[in-house]
């Protein structure tokens, strides 16, 4: 599809004016065209009568009837919308993320003074199912980080990158928006861009500096600028890789339980909380930007304790059972 100039603007506002991170952008632009093809499909209410664009003979012409449906979209459209959405099997996670899109979306036309009111300001949130967040134990993020070879060259990166990602508890665009000059060997740290472009200094372990530094080394090249992590043609290592990557290390582990790189995060702040942490300390190294997103690795721990306590405290066990007939 074509890039829509009311789309087209509000990206632009995104990059330009907030700051967004291309991964961010990327998905506005993603749920809105989606939206976009749910207006042409015929499938909104006022859309039925309309042929379809391969039916025209004016691309053109489609094109811009396209923006003034935008425009004249209503709340019960874009609820129709929602609803095709969870009946193609989206999670209401990501339902409420599109709705979330579409809210932004129209309350920049409002600003700009195309539009008097927003059709999706009227719209509820769908409620989520409260899920905690997944995490691995010490003791399989010990063996996953001791799975790369670390006597070659790309085995050294890899480990580089899971150490990396463990000790600082980065987001996965974080990771692979470091660059050499990022790193601070002396103080052990790390500068993140992070959401918003918003930079952020995050302590590093030293286990994570040595791995970082034996990489560099036998990368070699003198070359102390440009992307920290590359793939086999010198170019900075993409997202879907590292993704990859994981798998892969998982595997060799031997950890059935499927993980992204978030999950190592997650593992990164769940570690942290349980072995006494504060939430404000954590908060900031995870680069949140309200204490709420933190608070639920809370009951991760207190999950943990309630375990603890019921297998050990002697008040908390059940008794066995007498017999009626004793």
């Amino acid at each position: 599809m074509r890039e829509l100039p009311l789309i087209a603007g509000f990206l632009d506002y995104l990059d330009g004016q907030r700051n967004f991170s291309p991964h961010t952008i990327r998905c506005y632009k993603v749920d809105l065209e989606q939206f976009c093809e749910f207006l042409a499909s015929g499938a909104a209410s006022h859309a039925a009568a309309e042929p379809q664009p391969s039916e025209r003979a004016d691309g053109k012409e489609h094109f811009e009837s396209l923006g003034r449906r935008i425009l004249a979209a209503t709340p019960m459209e874009i609820r129709a919308y929602l609803a095709a959405m969870r009946d193609r099997g989206y999670s209401k996670a990501t339902t409420a993320r599109k709705l979330a899109s579409l809210r932004s979306f129209y309350k920049f036309l409002v600003r700009r003074g195309q539009l008097d009111a927003s059709p999706a300001s009227v719209l509820r949130t769908p409620k989520q199912d409260k899920r905690l967040p997944k995490f691995l134990d010490l003791q399989q993020v010990t063996a996953l980080l001791e799975a790369p070879q670390a006597d070659t060259l790309l085995g050294a990166r890899d480990k580089a990158v899971l150490e990396t990602i463990y000790s600082s508890g980065l987001r996965i665009g974080e990771l692979v928006a470091l660059n050499v000059e990022d790193l601070d060997e002396f103080s052990e740290a790390l500068r993140i861009r992070g959401k918003g472009k918003k930079e952020r200094l995050v302590p590093l372990g030293s286990k994570a500096v040595e791995a970082i530094r034996a990489y560099l080394e036998m990368r070699g090249g003198g070359n102390r600028r440009g992307a920290l992590f590359v793939n086999k043609s010198g170019k900075r290592l993409s997202d879907r890789s590292i993704r990859r990557k994981l798998g892969k290390y998982l595997q060799k582990a031997g950890i059935a339980q499927r993980a992204s790189p978030h999950v190592l995060r997650h593992s990164f702040a769940t570690h942290m909380l349980n072995a006494g942490a504060d939430l404000r300390s954590i908060q900031e190294m995870l680069g949140h930007k309200s204490l709420s997103t933190t608070q639920i690795y809370t009951h991760l721990t207190t999950q943990r304790l309630k375990e603890v306590y019921d297998r050990t405290h002697p008040m908390a066990c059940r008794l066995p059972q007498v017999s009626r007939n004793a």
